[in-house]
């Protein structure tokens, strides 16, 4: 939590000050403000009665001085200026973990059903101090302290909906500082979530200390370099980069979260995303004397080891890779039992998640070892070894009292008998291991990966997707399509933080801020109580909050989007103030300034170039004469149009794309003008897996034109594969299309985007049809063989 370094003497925040509407988040089940004030000040007491109440008032006393500059005495007497922790000790209310909040002129009470209930109280009652921000009026010259806050009156009654709320954090792809990962867990416990998911293994880096395979951490521990860019990267740094987390680090981060009421759940990933272990000991593999394929942009130091003989390499781009850990070798499951049993001394956690997903099966097709495996246990393919090797470890992890956890591909060829069933890929496994009483956990990409973009316009690389806030608030764990009588088996639901471009701490906080605030809710509270326009109310305070933390979160002041024009000739560039201030300013590429004095506006674009939009800063109306004098409250905007004879134009599509790859706003994408120059991290861009791209373009009128081209993307490593080819109709109806041209050349043009393009001879025709053919089913010795590629396209150009 954020430590001020100067807080103001002998304030005292009048009752007038406070906001008589509750900005709680999560929401609580009941609240009702009441009549009057209590005045917490120095001379207030924290009265307990059991030791581990008391830890609870230590956690309190910690926050209001690190906020507010004071703490408080703890006591067992109660006296009238109280604070009282009271927890039921043992008894059981009808949910778990309720508390009760009561306010008056005397004081506080909190009383939880569980010890867990009393620290959520405490979490509601730090949202009851209005989050001032004394930046405005600190004296940085003279520090001086708060001598007292008003707490409005209250009667809240609280429990949460789901028993798991979860946050992850991936630490293979970039390391965090330990300070970070309890700064990480602190946001955990003030938005009431309780299960920390530490994702600790990767192809790009091992991070937990193993003392019975030194080397885990000796060499698997660090990259010889890391790729610059956006996936396939433009470059390698040729930087060593790594690290890990010694046991006594892991003990204290596990006993810092129990302190909060937080199961920290350690991932060991088996047995795919394994290439840091098997550099470590490359026997793991199914072949060891085979070299590790880094796919593009390795560092200098991995050709000039290579070179020199070192076999297997610790992976320094994203994706996924084929080197797994050989099925068919016992000596790889002493291994793993030799690494688990370490971990089960670290973590009390009765889950322990294995991991399970993108696991290739190319090499345990080749290898001996595998086939004979699967001929011993009458195993009839390579995904049935896979559950047999999922189900192995589980009885290892019964045997010891723990609990698997996997991603949803875990259910292929079988699941084990007493697994959990994270669902990441949809909610379709979910919705089956549920339908198989098994307990299962959410954590579908679109809406809650808040690795994710969360704005149209991010100004720094995401790995692709959108999902804004609003998306995140609106979702429902229990899916419709699950029968009622299972939805019990859905645990709760987690969000998904993976850090392939995240490298430092405040990108990790301004990925998951204002997001995480949004999921707390759809978690804790009621499903009938959702209600986005109030929760949007109460963010703007918890914002505040968020800088009382010194937390960075994502904050644009102006979004926008790209919708069609009723004429169909052109775009429209709509603009928002999200700052509720100031103006919107315009600029084209000719240097015309347009301003808008309200909170959105509305531009139409129609010919090619750089446009440009920002805040400007100002207490009266702005014009375009004096709008450079003032100040800018926003980064400004930039969008980079080009036009082709389909630009704006109506544009349908037989098969939706995926939701989470669905463009700005569906099919309007693929003609709206606006080329990805940041790959996937663009919301541009339109996904599907396994179906072909058929759109039927209107362009209004008999336009001349003699080439039709898709804009669109190969990353094989990701499962993701140019179009097989792309075949053009034409039509003067709209009814009867003829054949113009097939082609399937891909010409790259920058990163791993390109073009195919149909030439044929000029026709002048109203009406165009544009077949993107899909690779299918990922071929046999390429990443993710078996499985349905994706096939993206941002553009389609009429010329």
């Amino acid at each position: 939590m954020y430590k001020i370094l100067f807080v103001i003497a002998g304030l005292l925040l009048s009752g007038a000050a406070i906001c008589q509407q509750l900005n709680i988040i999560p929401q609580p089940v009941q609240a009702k403000r009441l009549t009057g004030d209590f005045k917490l000040s120095k001379n207030t007491v924290i009265a307990v009665r059991y030791e581990e109440d008391k830890k609870t008032a230590l956690y309190l006393n910690g926050y209001l001085q690190q906020v507010y500059g004071f703490s408080l005495d703890i006591d067992k007497q109660e006296s009238k200026n109280y604070i009282r922790l009271s927890t039921k000790n043992g008894s059981k209310g009808l949910h778990k973990d309720a508390y009760t909040l009561e306010v008056d002129k005397d004081g506080v009470t909190i009383e939880g059903d569980t010890y867990a209930g009393t620290f959520y109280g405490v979490q509601t009652l730090i949202q009851l101090f209005e989050p001032y921000d004394f930046s405005s009026i600190i004296s940085k010259k003279n520090g001086i302290s708060v001598s007292s806050l008003l707490v409005p009156s209250v009667s809240i009654a609280d429990y949460p909906r789901f028993a798991y709320r979860g946050m992850h954090l991936d630490v293979g792809r970039h390391l965090f500082p330990v300070s970070f990962i309890k700064k990480y867990i602190d946001y955990i416990a003030l938005h009431k979530m309780n299960f920390f998911h530490w994702h600790l293994t990767e192809d790009q880096g091992w991070r937990i200390q193993i003392n019975k395979y030194p080397k885990l951490t000796e060499v698997g521990a660090f990259r010889n370099g890391t790729i610059v860019g956006p996936f396939p990267g433009n470059g390698n740094d040729n930087q060593r980069y790594g690290g890990f987390y010694t046991q006594d680090e892991v003990k204290e981060i596990v006993a810092y979260a129990t302190s909060r009421h937080i199961t920290v759940v350690p991932e060991i990933e088996m047995p795919g995303h394994a290439s840091a272990a098997i550099a470590s000991y490359p026997f793991l593999s199914c072949f060891p004397d085979r070299k590790t394929v880094i796919p593009k942009n390795s560092s200098k130091l991995s050709d000039q080891q290579q070179a020199n003989g070192r076999v297997k390499l610790v992976q320094e781009t994203w994706g996924v890779f084929d080197d797994v850990f050989c099925a068919g070798n016992d000596s790889v499951f002493t291994f793993l039992e030799g690494v688990i049993d370490e971990v089960l001394t670290l973590f009390s956690s009765k889950y322990i998640h294995i991991g399970g997903d993108e696991s290739p099966k190319t090499h345990w097709k080749e290898c001996p070892k595998c086939q004979a495996r699967m001929k011993s246990e009458g195993l009839k393919d390579e995904h049935e070894l896979q559950s047999w090797f999922v189900q192995k470890m589980e009885k290892y992890l019964n045997s010891k009292g723990r609990t698997l956890i996997g991603w949803d591909e875990i259910l292929e060829g079988g699941l084990a008998p007493n697994a959990v069933v994270m669902s990441w890929r949809g909610e379709e496994g979910g919705i089956a291991a549920a339908n198989q009483q098994h307990p299962v956990i959410m954590t579908p990409q679109s809406p809650i990966y808040f690795d994710h973009s969360q704005t149209k316009n991010e100004d720094s690389v995401t790995i692709g997707g959108y999902n804004p806030i609003e998306k995140v608030y609106a979702y429902e764990p229990i899916p419709k399509e699950l029968p009622p009588q299972n939805a019990q088996y859905i645990l709760g639901a987690q969000a998904n933080v993976w850090t392939e471009y995240m490298e430092y701490p405040s990108k990790v906080e301004y990925m998951i801020f204002p997001r995480m605030s949004a999921l707390s809710e759809v978690l804790w509270s009621p499903k009938e109580t959702k209600n986005w326009p109030n929760f949007e109310r109460r963010l703007q305070v918890q914002k505040k909050r968020y800088g009382l933390w010194g937390a960075n979160y994502s904050k644009p002041s102006i979004t926008t989007a790209i919708v069609p024009t009723k004429a169909a000739d052109g775009v429209q560039w709509q603009l928002q103030n999200n700052a509720k201030r100031g103006a919107i300013i315009f600029t084209s590429p000719q240097g015309k300034i347009i301003v808008f004095n309200g909170d959105s506006a509305s531009v139409t674009i129609n010919s090619p170039g750089t446009y440009t939009a920002w805040i400007a800063d100002g207490d009266q109306n702005l014009t375009p004469g004096n709008a450079g004098t003032y100040t800018k409250l926003s980064t400004p905007v930039e969008q980079t149009f080009s036009f082709n004879k389909a630009t704006g134009k109506s544009i349908r599509l037989t098969a939706q794309p995926d939701d989470k790859y669905a463009g700005q706003i569906g099919a309007f994408s693929l003609v709206n003008g606006v080329l990805s120059s940041k790959g996937l991290s663009n919301g541009d861009w339109l996904g599907w897996t396994g179906d072909d791209m058929v759109a039927f373009i209107d362009l209004g009128k008999p336009e001349t034109f003699s080439k039709v081209s898709v804009h669109t993307l190969e990353q094989k490593n990701s499962w993701i594969y140019a179009p097989q080819w792309v075949e053009v109709w034409i039509s003067k109806d709209g009814k009867n299309y003829l054949p113009a041209g097939k082609n399937s050349d891909f010409v790259s043009d920058t990163l791993s985007m390109g073009y195919i393009t149909v030439a044929f001879p000029k026709q002048a025709l109203r009406y165009v049809k544009v077949i993107a053919k899909n690779e299918g089913v990922i071929p046999d010795k390429q990443p993710g063989a078996g499985n349905k590629a994706w096939l993206f396209a941002d553009e389609i150009k009429v010329e």
